[in-house]
């Protein structure tokens, strides 16, 4: 992932790209080389009678210089709401998006990957109350690198045929096979690409697709690690697959059109493990706009958070129609030690499956096996490969600040290697363990103070980790940069060690092919989610996103504050739960109209939300209410430092647990609170299920400093056997550490 520059407040942020065009001499002839694709955003499709490729044909045709329309248009969206893609110069580019019913016009980005026990750990076990009959009418759209049909993961034995809402197709391209389990299939990707066929070459959309909705499968393992049975979180549940992904990324035109598609086709969760390097406005992301038409289709989209914490405002998925996922550890880690040369032990991790024979091997510290004045000293303790000097790294275990000297260390013939833990637990072909900044700097001292230090790197173990849930490293953290009264992440889920199919193509780093894979990242915990979102739909079926989103965060397990860096910046909600997930009792509801309201708050004009809604939502005259007031699961809002600050949240729930139930508020939080909170009315009462109350929560406080930038609370809502639990931030102007 990319990196967020400082910002000194969250309506700072601004998001700026360069078009560099060829310089050429003034012509009246424009060639293919001048032109850059562009996504033209047209909002929803009109209604009536209406043909969308004449409308983009003619309005090409407005515009174009020295080219023809045919020429020019790359793709229509068409299905599930209006705009296509083409190729402009930048003064076509200007002169369409001034058109009158455009709503916008932008680059087509490439987007990227964000790259068992996990299912047991949340307490949804084999045996949990499974409902095969109505999970197998469920469709999880998978948007991904494709996926391997022939895994035993996707199997269909026992599956009957696809449910009658199914409408897509299987167009998986060249030798590939839809199954009773994976209903449908297409392909994206240019013509003349190598590429021609949804099977996975690449593992991400493989192991992804498994984690959500995978079969039950026996006696699997990564060389022994991990070993046991992988499983989805509905395992009878179908899914459709679009590949959008392939060695060059993620093309955001390519994204578009399979949410085109997937609306259109009967999914019920769309989940996509991908991101930018940086956050983007709402109305030219197209996984935000893909994801609004399939909220105002009944569909749900859940999306990684992004791989680039620690830092603060890093998080990239930010509309608050999505939910956004972010990673967490689970209760078994797989560790190794490394022992020094005088008997000190040292706790790391990665996956060692080789003997090591209790072998001690001469120990060297990248700033030391360099090539003299070739490379500046911070490459050279990286271990940078350019840097090292082959003789003195040869049958020696090497020492590296970075989290990437193992290369070096292959490349030239180490006996081992010693690298900086970055959250990612890894595969390589020779003796390697990972250590925090601490344990480096026990091992570098070592070093120093012999002269002849060794070392010797043990066999890989698994243990158990009580500290979890612990937000991952790597997770991206809020706040929302954005929409700063919308916290982001919404929720946090398994995405550290996770096992899951795999494809055989890709060759791992130890040189060995595998058919089922650990990897790490928000990727990971995003399918976790969208699969308890599918086990949501099986139970109940009719609920809109917004209830299966409230239902997600509103019985998530809080997380401990001080174990994750930057605290709840880091897991919004809590952890996933997907057995109370089930049974929330009250849901907050959130409508089509509610989001246009939104938008109106930060912006957006009553023309644009009209061709962005295919209604006649007006956006109010006068004062503008605040996006603070969308009824979200979670309250949020931004106070300027050391000034007093009194904010009210209006909110509404609906009752879907039994009819007669009361319920009391209760206000949760830490032993020294720098806010106030107060609920009106403090107990809510319902006669009937799908009624719904209101109430408004108060929060008052002295004010907020950068030394302590972030205060949380919680409102928990109880009729003694539901607990609704809400999380409130307040929080004002922080650093970002880089």
């Amino acid at each position: 992932m990319g990196r967020l520059n400082f910002l000194h407040h969250p309506y700072a942020f601004i998001l700026a790209f360069t078009v560099i065009l060829m310089s050429m001499e003034a012509t009246t002839t424009t060639t293919v080389e001048d032109r850059q694709v562009y996504i033209v955003y047209l909002g929803s499709l009109p209604k009536g009678e209406f043909s969308p490729m004449s409308q983009h044909l003619s309005v090409l045709d407005e515009v174009l210089q020295g080219s023809s329309s045919t020429e020019a248009l790359v793709r229509s969206y068409q299905r599930s709401f209006n705009g296509f893609v083409a190729r402009l110069t930048e003064k076509e580019r200007e002169k369409l998006a001034n058109k009158e019913g455009v709503v916008s016009v932008f680059p087509n980005r490439i987007y990227k990957p964000q790259t068992t026990r996990s299912w047991d750990f949340m307490g949804l076990s084999e045996t949990h109350q499974p409902k095969p009959a109505f999970e197998s009418d469920v469709i999880i759209g998978m948007l991904d690198t494709g996926i391997w049909p022939e895994s035993q993961s996707f199997s269909d034995k026992g599956f009957g045929p696809p449910p009658k809402k199914w409408k897509g197709v299987c167009s998986g391209g060249q030798n590939f096979t839809c199954n009773k389990k994976i209903i449908g299939a297409r392909i994206y990707n240019p013509q003349d690409h190598f590429d021609t066929s949804v099977r996975d070459l690449d593992g991400h959309g493989t192991h992804t697709a498994s984690i959500a909705a995978g079969n039950n499968v026996k006696n699997v393992s990564l060389h022994g690690f991990a070993g046991g049975k992988a499983r989805g979180g509905v395992p009878s549940a179908r899914i459709a697959v679009y590949k959008v992904c392939f060695p060059e990324g993620c093309s955001g035109a390519d994204i578009l059109a399979a949410y085109d598609d997937a609306i259109s086709d009967g999914v019920d969760i769309i989940s996509i493990s991908l991101g930018f390097d940086e956050v983007i406005v709402l109305d030219q992301d197209p996984i935000a706009i893909g994801a609004f038409h399939a909220m105002a289709g009944g569909v749900l989209t859940v999306q990684s958070a992004g791989n680039a914490g620690p830092r603060v405002f890093s998080v990239n998925s930010i509309a608050p129609w999505i939910i956004t996922v972010a990673a967490s550890t689970i209760d078994r880690k797989i560790i190794d030690r490394v022992v020094l040369g005088n008997g000190t032990a040292l706790t790391g991790r990665s996956f060692n499956y080789h003997p090591s024979n209790g072998t001690m091997y001469p120990l060297i510290y990248g700033g030391a096996a360099s090539i003299a004045r070739k490379c500046n000293h911070f490459l050279e303790k990286a271990c940078s490969a350019d840097c090292l000097n082959v003789t003195a790294v040869k049958g020696k275990i090497l020492l590296c600040d970075s989290a990437w000297g193992d290369e070096g260390a292959l490349k030239f013939g180490a006996a081992g290697t010693i690298i900086l833990d970055n959250g990612e637990t890894k595969v390589v072909p020779i003796p390697t363990t990972t250590l925090g900044d601490e344990g480096l700097k026990i091992a570098r001292s070592y070093f120093n103070s012999t002269k002849k230090p060794t070392a010797k790197i043990l066999k890989s173990e698994t243990v158990k980790d009580f500290s979890a849930p612990v937000a991952a490293t790597f997770s991206s953290r809020g706040p929302n940069s954005l929409i700063p009264e919308i916290m982001k992440p919404d929720i946090s889920a398994p995405g550290v060690d996770i096992l899951a199919a795999f494809s055989p193509v890709p060759i791992l780093p130890d040189n060995k092919s595998v058919d089922y894979n650990i990897l790490s990242g928000t990727s990971m915990s995003c399918p976790h989610v969208a699969g308890v979102g599918a086990y949501i739909k099986s139970f109940h079926p009719t609920w809109s996103p917004s209830a299966v989103r409230s239902a997600l965060m509103t019985t998530a397990r809080p997380m401990n504050d001080s174990a994750s860096q930057h605290g709840t910046l880091s897991f919004g909600a809590g952890h996933l739960d997907p057995v109370k997930a089930v049974s929330p009792g009250l849901v907050y509801e959130t409508s089509k109209d509610d989001y246009i309201q939104m938008l109106c708050n930060i912006g957006y004009n009553t023309t644009t939300v009209r061709q962005i809604s295919g209604d006649n939502s007006t956006c109010p005259k006068g004062k503008k209410s605040s996006p603070k007031d969308l009824n979200y699961p979670t309250m949020t809002v931004y106070v300027k430092q050391l000034r007093p600050f009194r904010v009210e949240f209006p909110r509404t729930v609906t009752n879907v647990g039994p009819s007669n139930s009361t319920y009391k508020a209760e206000v949760v939080a830490g032993k020294h609170p720098r806010m106030k909170v107060e609920v009106n009315p403090p107990t809510i009462s319902f006669k009937k299920e799908m009624e719904k109350k209101s109430f408004v929560v108060t929060v008052t406080g002295k004010g907020m400093t950068m030394a302590k930038p972030v205060e949380s609370a919680s409102l928990v809502w109880s009729d003694g056997t539901h607990s609704v639990r809400s999380p409130i931030f307040v929080y004002t102007d922080m650093l970002i550490d880089f």
